[in-house]
């Protein structure tokens, strides 16, 4: 297939881009750099399956040629990110989302779009199914994200029922690996940071707060699997192993060998105590459920940090 992955340059994205041209299809990567980096899909210029565009998907896209499928992956993703960018958080939820779906009408193509766990805000249940319709704040900090994502889902749903557009939408739960960025404010590249430079751990509130973690190739083979899938409604993808923060910082201080402290600050404004995949439906549907572990996964991730600390040491 001939595939459009706006975001490309992204965490996520570039992993996908990997697996995508791995598998045949040729990618066309689409990203304005605003929290991607050129770096993570440097090791592909030149491949003749790949090519790469700078644009900002919130713009009119036009792609030249057939087009098969359209992989909406744009959007700041962490804290910080959508804190220092609230309306271009909006923009690319809303404005890029509504670009994208109209290329994807225009092309006859198929649509994925990268939603998020965040859209069940603060849950009052746990652990969360797709048919759980949240808990969020739509005027507090995280509103920005939670809403451009929620947005985003309302109108890819109607581009399927109105035009027939067959279009997918995976819910994205914590997810990590090599190449996220540092001090990018999500927990695992803080607590491995903050580790390395045997400085104190943050940890936010008190630590009892909830987390799970999925490895970013499990997600990746989750996502392909939804792709060629025939469902339209949204699908959990995440591992439902849940633990605390603190547990988590404790794990994180073992693995690296680090003699930092544990400090507590202040829990974020509307930060959710829980959160947790209810995968029932992923697994029915998609056949598909995590298989890395989290020791191993935790051991890869680490070292992708040592390695990325010295190379950007040596100035390469």
């Amino acid at each position: 297939m001939r595939i459009l992955l706006t975001g490309g340059a992204g965490f996520l994205g570039s992993h996908l881009a990997d697996r995508l041209i791995e598998d045949g299809h040729q990618v066309i990567c689409m990203d304005n750099l605003l929290t991607g980096t050129i770096r993570n899909v440097s090791h592909l210029a030149g491949h003749p399956q790949f090519e790469f565009i700078k644009q900002d998907v919130c713009k009119y896209i036009f792609i030249k040629g057939e087009v098969d499928y359209v992989l909406h992956f744009a959007s700041p993703a962490s804290p910080i990110d959508y804190l220092d960018h609230p309306i271009k958080t909006l923009k690319v939820g809303s404005l890029g989302t509504h670009n994208a779906l109209g290329l994807a009408k225009e092309k006859n193509a198929k649509f994925l779009l990268a939603s998020t766990s965040e859209v069940y805000g603060d849950p009052l249940v746990n652990p969360q199914p797709e048919t759980y319709w949240g808990n969020v704040n739509p005027v507090g900090p995280r509103g920005v994200y939670d809403e451009a994502k929620r947005f985003a889902e309302a109108i890819t749903l109607a581009y399927h029922r109105t035009h027939g557009v067959d279009a997918k939408i995976v819910r994205i739960f914590n997810t990590y690996g090599s190449r996220m960025r540092h001090h990018d404010g999500r927990v695992v590249p803080a607590f491995i940071d903050e580790c390395l430079d045997n400085e104190p751990i943050t940890v936010f509130g008190d630590g009892s707060q909830t987390r799970s973690f999925c490895y970013v190739s499990d997600l990746v083979e989750g996502i392909v699997r939804l792709m060629d899938s025939d469902l339209n409604e949204p699908v959990n993808i995440g591992n439902p192993d849940e633990m605390t923060v603190m547990n988590f910082a404790e794990k994180v201080k073992k693995l690296t060998g680090s003699t930092s402290e544990i400090i507590f600050k202040d829990l974020p404004v509307n930060d959710p105590k829980i959160r947790r995949p209810d995968i029932t439906k992923a697994k029915k549907e998609l056949n598909w459920e995590p298989k890395v572990t989290l020791e191993e996964g935790l051991k890869k991730t680490v070292e992708w940090f040592r390695k990325e600390r010295e190379t950007v040491k040596e100035g390469k």
